[in-house]
């Protein structure tokens, strides 16, 4: 196992207190868009976050107002133009990769997103377990108004399970805003907020989540994720099997003690 408090990561911001590791993309000035190295470097976070002790939940948070403009347009779309199909090829790939690596991280991913979300940023936010918004963010899923298709990252899965077929196909084909109204009426948003509480809020919601039963959780994640594969009576045999595992926790048993005793249990994750 490992710890991340210390990560010093190149090309975002990351911070972690109380447990709750927080990311920002950190170009404001140009609205927070990716590039190779930050998708890398990304991904790669993610993956060791399976392993990391210190870490409950995450928080991919804005910065500067705006969460992420997508892919940046002359540090990769520029480049993209330029490069054969194996290149290509590598490059989404590599792109899928953060998202598979969000998806199996094992922790609660909360977004909390102000201002742009738009291209590969909306994707981070719909691959995250829980998303906030303002009321005047900006959620699109632009590909085709690059000339893209809009199967990008995992889209066409992921993006229907949330918020419909039918939604989603008319984001993905036109490429238009989702305004936040709209994001939270559909289910995409689960909350909004003003901007000056969207943060607020997101850490509310991680300090709940990183108070426990954190095992449990990681669960959680687990099942809700690999259950899009499962027939209905192999996912009601996965969820026995899984709650059998956290029944066997020490916070399970600190739970009832609690419950007996009328007392809030204090969970530890283990």
């Amino acid at each position: 196992m490992t710890e991340l408090a210390g990560l010093k990561p190149q090309h975002f911001l990351w911070e972690v207190k109380d447990r709750i590791a927080t990311v920002r993309l950190n170009r404001p000035d140009r609205k927070n868009p990716l590039t190779f190295e930050s998708y890398a470097e990304l991904r790669d976070t993610f993956r060791a976050l399976v392993y990391a002790t210190d870490v409950d939940v995450v928080i991919f948070a804005s910065n500067g107002g705006n969460f992420c403009s997508g892919g940046d347009v002359h540090d990769i779309i520029g480049p993209l133009v330029g490069m054969d199909m194996k290149d290509l090829l590598a490059f989404t790939r590599m792109t899928g990769d953060l998202v598979k690596a969000m998806i199996g991280c094992g922790k609660p991913i909360i977004a909390a997103v102000d201002g742009i979300c738009v291209g590969a940023g909306a994707i981070v936010a719909m691959a995250s377990d829980l998303r906030l918004a303002t009321h005047e963010s900006r959620c699109a899923f632009l590909f085709t108004r690059v000339g893209l298709a809009g199967c990008d990252m995992g889209a066409c899965a992921i993006l229907p399970r949330i918020i419909g077929q039918g939604r989603a196909a008319e984001l993905l084909y036109t490429g238009r805003a989702m305004t936040g109204e709209e994001g939270e009426r559909w289910g995409f948003w689960n909350a909004l907020h003003h901007a000056d509480l969207l943060e607020i809020e997101a850490l509310k919601l991680a300090q709940r989540l990183a108070a426990g039963p954190t095992f449990a959780h990681g669960i959680t994640k687990t099942q809700l994720n690999q259950e899009w594969n499962m027939g209905l009576e192999q996912a009601i045999e996965a969820e026995a099997q899984a709650q059998a595992i956290c029944m066997q926790t020490r916070d399970f048993e600190r739970a009832y003690h609690a419950f007996v005793a009328k007392e809030k249990p204090v969970f530890k994750g283990d």
